[in-house]
């Protein structure tokens, strides 16, 4: 259990810094006629391969959750909490720094996050509610790759249409709607996939290609629409789409064969902090780009700045919650 602790750890840790990532680089993305080609190209790369982040969340949480053990009222405690605490957090920013309309925020608390990165504890408490009624077993690998290959991709709802003649062939309709099914599903793979021995090289290599593939599929998809639409589509972004569904499944593979040692220094303390930086992070980007504290001038600078700035802050303001919150409900 301790060396799987440790790739747990080292995904965490990684899936925390691509979350923010993904935040730093989409005033670029959604502002493709007020950048260079090259940097939005840039830009749209760096989120591309970053898409990953929230499935490996759901993808960790199933595997601590979906086998002997699953959640307990504590768990279900500290999300609640958690909820509370940052929707404060993010209500007390929005009413004295912002021109947001915090009464429409509190009206609509139940239907829609106070600050829009807040979803992610509705959707982890699904996780969490369903985990008594599910125990994943041991799965032949060649009946996983069949149940990814037809779920994730041939009758994944998000695939883009493929028709010849006026036939469709993809997706086929196997009646799956809902992100939550594939919440779930994310959860059952990280529990498969951590369970199985994966410890072949070719399979390391292959998870490796398959990342690098899928991330190219997903930023280029962005571009054609971009170019085809005239705008922004995140018809190739979305969490659970065919191409950031291969790329969850592959980090999670590659991370788990060759960061299972211990957890590097890095990435161990971002995990530690992943909380509190995840609640934190969202209101330091969204201050630092509406006080004008950017460099749009620069777009590559203005990248690295905001993702520095933003990791330093939340992690600085989640060390010192840690200080106060000792049996880290929220932190």
């Amino acid at each position: 259990m301790q060396s799987k602790i440790n790739w747990i750890d080292n995904l965490r840790g990684m899936a925390c810094l691509m979350v923010v990532m993904i935040h730093t680089t989409t005033w670029y993305i959604t502002n493709a006629h007020s950048i260079s080609a090259i940097n939005w190209d840039i830009a749209n790369i760096l989120n591309s391969a970053s898409r990953v982040s929230v499935p490996l969340f759901f993808m960790i949480s199933g595997f601590l959750f979906f086998g002997e053990r699953s959640a307990q009222p504590r768990h279900f405690l500290r999300i609640g909490l958690c909820l509370l605490f940052y929707s404060t957090v993010a209500l007390l920013y929005i009413v004295l720094f912002t021109s947001i309309n915090a009464e429409l925020s509190l009206k609509n608390l139940l239907q829609k996050p106070v600050f829009y990165h807040l979803w992610f504890f509705f959707a982890i408490a699904v996780i969490y509610l369903v985990s008594p009624l599910i125990q994943v077993k041991n799965v032949n690998g060649k009946m996983l790759l069949a149940l990814m290959i037809v779920i994730g991709v041939v009758a994944n709802p998000n695939t883009v249409s493929l028709k010849t003649g006026g036939f469709e062939w993809l997706p086929v309709n196997l009646y799956i709607n809902g992100d939550t099914f594939y919440y779930i599903l994310y959860g059952m793979l990280g529990r498969a996939i951590g369970m199985m021995d994966t410890r072949k090289p070719w399979l390391t290599w292959l998870c490796a290609a398959l990342f690098i593939v899928a991330v190219f599929v997903i930023s280029r998809g962005t571009l054609h629409e971009l170019r085809w639409r005239g705008n922004f589509a995140d018809t190739w972004y979305l969490y659970c789409g065919p191409m950031v569904f291969i790329c969850a499944v592959s980090l999670l593979t590659l991370v788990k064969n060759t960061l299972n040692t211990r957890p590097l220094p890095l990435l161990g303390l971002i995990s530690r902090h992943s909380l509190g930086i995840y609640g934190f992070h969202a209101l330091v980007i969204h201050a630092l780009r509406t006080r004008g504290v950017e460099l749009k001038s620069w777009p590559l600078l203005d990248i690295v700045w905001i993702f520095t700035a933003t990791l330093a802050i939340s992690l600085l303001l989640s060390m010192l919650l840690q200080r106060v919150d000792t049996r880290r409900f929220v932190s």
